[in-house]
């Protein structure tokens, strides 16, 4: 399980609006895979999972689109009753109970015969759960509770993001923490940075940061369509139109400083300095810093002073990713 925790937060927030979410499949007791949901709309960690496990134990490989949620269930059904009896599953969340964007993964548990289930966490989505006493009353052996408090942690943006806006602010920064102008973090990094922009309801930016920086704020390196903006500003007159900030088709651009949005439910990505950290520093839900192996005598830093929790940390090409939330 602990395992499964960490690799569903290599895709946190990127299933945006659904949660991060891994599982790992362990036959006679020895792990044979372990999957993350990577989008929304495709197929769910379980189901990754097995296709996995199915790789692993026949050791032939799959010739379709494994993200094909339909698809993987129907080839996943169509194995002998047995495939996966001696299997266990450890899950981060309950499985779905519900059909949806996407078949039911407890449906699918129950037809392919899985020995055991081990839940870290009962989702919280009353419409969505049952999951767990669906495959108990049809004889699977259930488990719930294994490393409850890391899934809930995990879980946390999803919770949130049920109600109101859940606020990411990003910041990127040297090792001796300071910030210099033009490229601090790795092409994998500002790749990963993408990915969230292309998920994101909003991405904020100072006016400031608009004036000074001129950004494009797209989603290039990824190739898909560049969030909509809203420039945090009282001086909203101020700001060059003719930036090509303001030249990508299909994106709305809000300018203001009434943050009335954050009532809807949404993620909402805040890039910028230190003046946005402390503009924002009573909003935001959670920080995720882009560390550079570099240091630099740049003056330029967050100088702010705010406590926090560090909830998990991992590489990225040469860089050091830190989620976090105040305390």
């Amino acid at each position: 399980m602990h395992l499964a925790v960490q690799a569903a937060w290599k895709y946190q927030g990127l299933a945006y609006p659904n949660p991060g979410v891994a599982a790992a499949v362990a036959l006679e007791g020895k792990l044979v895979s372990i999957a993350s949901h990577e989008k929304s709309g495709s197929s769910h960690a379980e189901v990754l999972a097995l296709l996995k496990a199915y790789e692993f134990i026949s050791g032939k490989t799959i010739d379709f689109d494994r993200g094909n949620a339909f698809l993987a269930h129907q080839f996943l059904r169509s194995l002998p009753s047995d495939f996966f009896a001696k299997c266990t599953m450890y899950v981060t969340l309950e499985p779905c109970n519900h059909e949806g964007k996407t078949p039911s993964c407890a449906s699918l548990l129950i037809d392919l015969n899985v020995k055991s289930v081990y839940i870290a966490t009962l989702d919280p989505i009353p419409s969505h759960s049952g999951g767990a006493k669906r495959m108990q009353d049809n004889g699977i052996n259930v488990h719930i509770g294994l490393l409850q408090q890391e899934a809930n942690e995990l879980l946390e943006p999803f919770v949130i993001w049920q109600k109101r806006a859940f606020v990411l602010f990003k910041l990127a920064q040297t090792t001796n923490g300071r910030i210099t102008q033009g490229v601090i973090s790795s092409l994998d990094s500002r790749i990963h940075t993408h990915k969230l922009r292309s998920v994101a309801s909003k991405l904020v930016i100072g006016g400031n940061t608009v004036r000074i920086d001129r950004p494009t704020l797209d989603c290039r390196l990824i190739g898909t369509k560049a969030p909509d903006i809203f420039i945090y500003t009282t001086d909203g007159d101020n700001i060059d139109k003719s930036i090509p900030l303001f030249n990508i088709p299909n994106r709305n651009i809000d300018i203001g400083d009434s943050l009335d949005f954050l009532q809807a439910p949404s993620l909402v990505l805040v890039e910028g300095g230190e003046g946005m950290l402390r503009a924002w520093q009573d909003k935001i839900d959670w920080l995720l810093i882009y560390q550079a192996p570099t240091l630099n005598s740049k003056r330029l830093s967050y100088n702010i002073d705010m406590e926090l929790k560090t909830l998990h940390h991992q590489n990225i090409g040469d860089d050091l990713i830190i989620w976090s939330k105040k305390i």
